[in-house]
Order: C-alpha cells, then structure tokens, then sequence
C-alpha cells in the first residue's frame, strides 16, 4: 500500500473513530440527563398528587376522581394508589405511547421510568402511597432528535477535517509525485530538477534529489567534453579541425549510398601548389599559418549550405562536397578568387589550384575521387589560380523548376503513390529490432518509386516535407498493424519548423496506442543542433504515446548538442561515416566507445549504420 493511501486510510480511520466515539458520548450523556429528568419528574408529580389525594380525608370517590384527572392531564404510563395493606387500591394504566425514534435507536438506547413514590395520609393518619410512572416516549423522541443533530453537527466538522487533511495530504503528495517523476526521468535518462516544497522533510529529500541530478548534469557535460575531443582526434585534422581525409572519404561514401543522400552534388578538390617548397622557403610555422587561413576561406560554405561538408586530404588538398548540382565549377572559381586577394597578403609566392566535377548518385567513391584527381592535375599542369571541371552538369533536379516538382510531389500525395521500404535493424544476436522504413515516392504515373535522394531536396524547396512525413507516419501505423512488426521512420529536420507538427503526429499515434507501442520516429542529428527546442517538444509529444524516439546519423556533433541532457532519447543511430574503419583506427574506436558510454547514461540504445547492402547491428 503506498504512503499516500496510507495517510488517507489513517485519516479516515481517525475520523470515523472520532465520529463514533463523539456520537456515543453524546447519546450517552443525553439520555442519562433525559432518565435523570424523567426520575425527578415522576417523583415530583408523585409528591403533588400525594398532596392533593391527602386533602380528600380518605374518601374513595373523591380520591379515584382526583387520580383520574390527574392521569387524563399528565403523560403518565401509570398512576396507582397502594393501601396500607399493600394492596393496589386505585389504578390507571396506559400502553407505551408511540414514538418518533426508530425501534432500533429504542432498543439501543433504552431510557428507564422509574417511578414517583409519596405518602397519602390524613393527618397523622397514613392512608397509603401514590406511584406515578411517566411515558418514555418523549424522552426517547427527544434523544432521537439531539443525537441526530449532533451527528449532523459532527458529520459537518468531519468533513470540514476530511477536506483540511485532503489539502496537507495534497501538500505532501505534489511534492512527492515530483520526486517520483524526477526519479522515473532518471531512468528514462532525463535529468530534470524540481521545485523544493515547503515542508522541511520532503525540502531535504527534494534538495538531495537536485544535487544528485546537477552533479549527473555535470558528469555528462564532462562526458560530452570527452566525447568531443575523441570525435576531433579521430576525425579532424589537428592543425584546422576539418575532417581528415578517413573521415571525409567516409561522409561521401555514405552520402553517395544513403537513401536521404545527395541525389546529385559536387566535389572541389584545392592543392596547394609546391607545399614542400614552400614549407622549405618559409618555414613551417608561415607555412601553418596559410593553411589555416585556406581552411577559415573554405568554413563560410557548410554553414551557408545544409549537407555541404568539407576536409584536408592531406598536406596540400582540401576537399569540399557539395549536396546541389551544377555549383561544383562555380564554387571552386569564387574559391580561387578570393583566395588570391587573401595568400599573397599572408604568405607571398604560394598559389593554390582548383579540380572539380559533378557527382551523380550512381558513381562510386572511387569514379568520383578519380574523376575530380583528373580536374585538379589539370588545373595543376595550367599553372597558379587554373579551374578545371569535369562532369559539367546543368543539375536534372532543378531543370522542372520548383512549380513542377512541387506538382508533381503534391500529385504522387494525392494519388498515394507513396511506398515504405523495409530494412531490418537486428541486435548483436541477429533478432529483429524493427524494420527501415524509408519513404519512397513514384514522381512519374507507372514510373519508379524514387528514394529521397532524388526528390528531398525539391520536396524540402516545395516546403512538403511535413506531409510527406506525416503520410509515412501513416503507413508505417496502417503496415504495423497488419503483421505487428515494429517499425522506424525517419522525419526530415525542416518539418520541425512547422509548429503543428508534433501534435499532428501525436494524434496519429493516438488512433491506435497499441500500434503506437511498436514504432520508432527518428531525426537527424543536425536537428538537434539547428531546433532543440522543436526537437524536444516532438520527443515530449511522441514518447507520450508509447512510440520511440531518437536521432539517425549521429556522432559527428554528438557531444556538442546542447542540452542533450534534456532530450529523453531512447535510441542513437551513429552514422556509417563515424563507424567505418573501427577495426584499424584506435582513435575512432575510443571515439565510438565514449559516444555509446554518454548515450548508456541517458538510458538510450545505441545502433551502428553501415552501407546499404549490410545489417545494422547495436
């Protein structure tokens, strides 16, 4: 039985205790006052009609006429008169008069008569006794109604107790009920504080919970730091802290097989011209000292564009990917142009050389990489500042225009050619954690059912996202429910913008809470940085419904999510790029293993990503 019950029970026993015990002294007083007054009553009358009966000189007429009026006026049970013999001279009964109370109260609480007794004589002369014996009835009405009233009166006060004791009850349960929520948040792996209450025990018990959780917040804050510097080591070049080339190579190969990947892009490939010669010429700190300032020029282009991300190959090349077709030429002659305003003003004599090509989601790593090699020894060969581009491409997705696509996309809605793809996440024993799901669109009547690759950027352009998401959430509920296997859909970051969102997606888990149970609704990791706050209120939203919640693509910026703490993830999808290569980089493994740690210490699962062909495994 829990505290609260407890305390209520103890109340109620207290009250009804109370109650009872009130009611039975009051009873109990009462008709010991009402049995006192009847007694004297009867001895009173006795005594006046004793007077009256000794005035009449023993005439027996004169005295049956004085005791039958004196019966008729009174309410008299019994009136008699006993001669000196003993015998009953003159007598007037009547049966028990009937009652207002209940039988059961009468026999509860009997009240007894006793009788009046006084001497008749006349003169010196005894004639006898009088016995008068009164009615109980009154005495019982009377009782009946005092103990009603007092009941009532202590039914008020009880109740009057039971609502003062719900509100101290109420003031010990709030605070209570917030320990417990706080204590259930830490398992689920959120690290919440809560308001200290007024009453000084539970003051202490919430002040120790706070502590307990500020110093996990600060042990995962260290974690997070920990993580972070493993991700910079293992995945950053030190002198510029862009990916190095294991890592960059990583991030394209995975863009180029994703299913959300880059349908079609670019890739800039920048040489430093005769780093050797310049590093013997300069030195090697002027010699640092350009090449960070090549790689703060190339840091403005992912932040102004999503998916685009960039590396050092090695000590002379830069890379940078591009996520839109048809820029990769363009991108890589702004690059050169500022490029020799900048170097000549920071190292005099060093030139830089541009390579770039179109990507195309068919290419492998290997036809991209040697295609753009091709294009920089080209420019290379040209001599100082020299572009030169391959696979020129006016980019197929953009030519329909934006009108086009957003038809085309809002046609394949209406009609619902929309199709889930299943892909099994299994556990480290081979047993299915749920299916894949990613969502595929036929953007043609008749025509294939094309990945996100080809159509998220135009659907995030057309601002579709949202019901595209929305009618994945749909059919992954509408597939569940037929054969019961759990699923996982993925939701682009843009729909976070949409304020609706996550209440639309709550009352689609709604309509079957069971099949709620079994689906998994993931984002990726840049959400968590770009959208916090619309991220955690999703989370807030769907975890309510029984469904799970984490982010795909994770561990780039994995400790550096602010107020990760705070998210209630229940799962971490790392990304291919981040797992590749464990096997022969120590660095990484210490990475991966510190992000799996900090993501134990939310109570979350963690997931490895690998290529397409292959099963993911925890």
């Amino acid at each position: 039985m829990s505290l609260i019950r407890q305390i209520w029970l103890l109340l109620l026993v207290t009250l009804v205790l109370a109650f009872a015990a009130s009611v039975g002294v009051a009873v109990v007083s009462a008709r010991g006052y009402l049995q006192t007054q009847l007694r004297l009553k009867n001895a009173d009358n006795a005594a006046s009609l004793a007077l009256a009966l000794s005035q009449q000189k023993g005439d027996r007429a004169l005295l049956e006429l004085l005791l039958a009026a004196q019966f008729d006026t009174g309410f008299y049970q019994r009136i008699r008169f006993i001669d000196n013999a003993g015998r009953v001279a003159l007598t007037r009964e009547a049966g028990p008069a009937e009652s207002d109370a209940p039988a059961w109260f009468t026999r509860l609480t009997p009240i007894v008569s006793e009788p009046g007794i006084a001497q008749v004589s006349d003169g010196w002369r005894a004639l006898g006794q009088v016995e008068v014996v009164s009615q109980a009835s009154f005495a019982h009405d009377q009782l009946w109604r005092g103990s009603t009233r007092a009941a009532a009166a202590l039914g008020v006060v009880g109740l009057l107790a039971a609502l003062a004791g719900a509100f101290v009850v109420g003031r010990i349960r709030r605070p209570l009920d917030a320990t417990v929520a706080q204590a259930r948040a830490l398992v689920e792996g959120e690290f919440v504080s809560v308001p200290e209450p007024r009453v000084p025990e539970l003051r202490r018990l919430t002040q120790a919970m706070n502590t307990m959780v500020q110093r996990l917040r600060i042990t995962f804050a260290a974690q997070a730091e920990q993580v972070e510097l493993l991700r910079r080591q293992a995945n950053c070049d030190r002198l510029t802290g862009l990916s190095n080339r294991a890592h960059f190579l990583g991030q394209l190969a995975t863009t180029l097989q994703r299913e959300d990947g880059t349908a079609e892009g670019g890739l800039v490939l920048l040489r430093v011209l005769d780093l050797a010669g310049v590093n013997r010429g300069l030195g090697h700190a002027a010699t640092d000292h350009m090449i960070v300032t090549i790689a703060q020029a190339l840091r403005p282009y992912p932040e102004r564009v999503d998916g685009c991300f960039l590396g050092r190959l090695n000590g002379s090349d830069f890379a940078l990917s591009l996520p839109v077709a048809g820029m990769a030429e363009e991108t890589g002659r702004s690059l050169v142009a500022a490029l020799r305003v900048v170097l000549p003003s920071v190292v005099p004599g060093v030139a830089v050389c541009v390579g770039a090509t179109e990507i195309q989601r068919a290419m492998t790593l290997g036809q991209v990489m040697s295609s753009a090699d091709a294009a920089l020894a080209r420019a290379e060969s040209r001599g100082p500042y020299a572009v030169d581009a391959a696979g020129a491409s006016a980019g197929s997705l953009g030519m329909l225009g934006e009108g086009a696509w957003r038809s085309r996309i809002n046609d394949a809605l209406e009609q619902r050619r929309l199709r889930l793809m299943a892909f099994p996440l299994v556990d480290a024993h081979g047993g299915l954690v749920h299916l894949e799901c990613p969502l595929r669109v036929q953007l043609e009547a008749e025509g294939p059912f094309e990945p996100a690759a080809r159509w998220l950027p135009l659907a995030l352009r057309s601002r579709l996202t949202v019901d595209l998401d929305e009618r994945a959430l749909a059919l992954a509920l509408a597939e569940s429910a037929l054969d019961g296997r759990p699923r996982g859909i993925n939701l682009a970051p843009a729909s976070l913008a949409d304020s609706g969102f996550a209440a639309r997606l709550r009352a689609l888990l709604l309509q079957d809470p069971e099949v709620a149970k079994r689906i998994w609704i993931e984002v990726a990791e840049s959400a968590a940085v770009d959208h916090f706050d619309n991220l955690r209120e999703l989370a807030r939203q769907v975890r309510t419904t029984g469904a799970r919640f984490g982010l795909e693509h994770a561990g780039e910026r994995l400790g550096a999510i602010p107020r990760l703490i705070d998210l209630g993830l229940d799962f971490v999808k790392l990304d291919a790029s981040v797992v590749a290569g464990l096997a022969l980089d120590s660095h990484r493994r210490a990475f991966v293993r510190s992000s799996v740690t900090l993501v134990h210490s939310l109570a979350g699962q963690v997931f490895a990503e690998t290529r397409p062909t292959a099963r993911r495994s925890p």
